[in-house]
């Protein structure tokens, strides 16, 4: 690679982080699991997107039945990998945290941890008082 080409920078899936946590399939576990070591030692660049840990949430909680609180320590500790380079990393633990904290739907607390002086939230929800989060009830 010369200083000319930009570096690659995985965008992981759902069933990527899947198979690394749950190690269930005999042939897509193992290179998840090799892949992931390999972010978390910061060896590959990775970027999670939001959607992709709502689905994980939604399939570990709702298909698996693991507990939320065990989806949010792992997913958090994947978040905080050293290969992963997500600008918004603070805002996805923070939204984990909530989740976790106030048993409120994960779009909410991403919602929240989004939210800021300007940037508010427009919702019928009253969730988000629980969240303090900045927002307006329409």
């Amino acid at each position: 690679m010369t200083s000319s080409e930009p570096e690659t920078i995985y965008l992981i899936d759902t069933n990527v982080i899947l198979r690394y946590l749950l190690d269930d399939h005999p042939e897509f576990s193992p290179k998840a699991i090799q892949f992931m070591l390999d972010v978390s030692k910061g060896k590959f660049r990775a970027e999670i997107a939001d959607i992709v840990l709502m689905e994980c949430i939604f399939v570990m909680e709702k298909h698996y039945k693991i507990p939320r609180s065990l989806v949010v320590d792992r997913l958090v500790k994947i978040v905080n990998f050293e290969g992963i380079i997500n600008t918004n990393k603070a805002i996805l633990i923070n939204a984990l945290l909530s989740y976790e904290k106030h048993k409120i739907d994960i779009v909410d607390c991403l919602l929240c941890s989004y939210s800021s002086d300007n940037r508010i939230v427009v919702s019928f929800d009253k969730d988000f008082n629980t969240l303090n989060a900045y927002w307006k009830n329409l």
